[in-house]
């Protein structure tokens, strides 16, 4: 076996190529129902990231050279070095199970990070399959579970939808912006989110979220570059004119059967007046419009987040799979794989 550092950056068709076909080998077991990876904008879905931070990638090959033929790979890993944190994503071909190659991928990842002086490191792991036991086995802790549902689009009672986007009390106006939130709107955005993001129920906080104005324009900007499209819509108090809600949904070109939600904020003092259902309940609305090829979205909740997995249900979510959040230190990961 031979592993090494790899660039995606400068890697030919080819091999990205052949990178989606052993995650998509993956994928058919551990997340069957998933919709299979796309070879679009692949390249830049593994190298764009934010400002300020890196991200490292090796790949085991049974020969070197393997991936440049198009030979599928035995397995990859990745460290995204972000803030004080490095998350970690590690893919094992399923014929090459139980035979030591994500320790190995590990030890080179975990090397990595303890060179460069980081002291933890994360890793979401979806629950039902072979990562939640070799994270365990490892000394890593859970730290949070969420819990994953899926709404088809399909089975959308779009009547009553309609009744839910309308539910909002008056004084409040439902915007629609496909891409970013206006300019004039940024600032008032990035307040709403940054309102409640104190709100620590122990997430690492390992996916996208920006909580200031030109961070938040950063990150709409990576968005695009990685071929993940977003659209937001967003609750405006017209009296004061604050944003009282928000909700995201990004279509990923890789994937453009299944959005993937991510940040839906009501702001403390404008909950209870149907802000959360109205601005997703329009959100499926604008993309059944915008994305007709879109046939599903998938959203994470804390168990705890019991308002929000209530509009979820309503809508028409249902429960898929408990979505976990590992985290270990460093120094001592370092020192179970014999690294230090």
């Amino acid at each position: 076996m031979k592993l090494r550092e790899w660039d995606p950056r400068v890697a030919t068709a080819t091999e990205i190529s052949t990178v989606v076909e052993t995650l998509n080998a993956v994928m058919s077991v551990d997340l069957p129902d998933d919709p299979p990876w796309r070879d679009v904008l692949m390249r830049e879905y593994l190298s764009v990231t934010m400002p300020g931070e890196r991200k490292i990638t090796w790949i085991a090959e049974k020969e070197e050279g393997d991936l440049a033929r198009g030979v599928p790979l035995l397995g990859f890993a990745s460290i995204l070095l972000l803030g004080d944190i490095g998350v970690v994503e590690c893919i094992v071909h399923p014929e090459m199970r139980k035979r030591g190659l994500g320790r190995t991928l590990l030890h080179a990842v975990v090397s990595r990070a303890h060179s460069e002086g980081f002291q933890a490191i994360g890793v979401e792991v979806p629950g039902g399959t072979p990562g939640v036991e070799f994270y365990a086995g490892l000394g890593f802790r859970r730290a949070f579970t969420e819990q994953r549902s899926v709404l088809d689009l399909d089975t959308v009672d779009w009547y009553a939808l309609g009744e839910l986007a309308n539910g909002v009390a008056t004084g409040y106006s439902i915007r629609f912006y496909p891409d970013s939130p206006p300019d004039e709107l940024i600032e008032a955005y990035a307040t709403a989110k940054a309102e409640v993001q104190d709100v620590d129920l122990g997430d690492l906080d390992l996916r996208p979220s920006s909580y200031e104005p030109d961070r938040l324009r950063a990150s709409l900007s990576c968005l695009h570059a990685r071929g993940l499209r977003p659209y937001i819509v967003v609750a405006v108090h017209e009296s004061t004119g604050v944003v009282a809600g928000l909700t995201e949904v990004v279509v990923p070109e890789q994937r453009p059967t299944r959005a993937d939600q991510y940040d839906t904020v009501v702001v403390p003092e404008h909950r209870g007046y149907g802000v959360g259902r109205a601005i997703k309940a329009r959100m499926l609305f604008e993309l059944r419009s915008a994305v007709p090829s879109l046939r599903q979205v998938q959203t994470w909740n804390a168990a705890v987040n019991e308002p929000l997995l209530k509009v979820n249900a309503e809508l028409g979510f249902g429960a898929d799979r408990d979505w976990l959040e590992f985290e270990a230190d460093v120094p001592d990961l370092a020192r179970a794989l014999g690294i230090a």
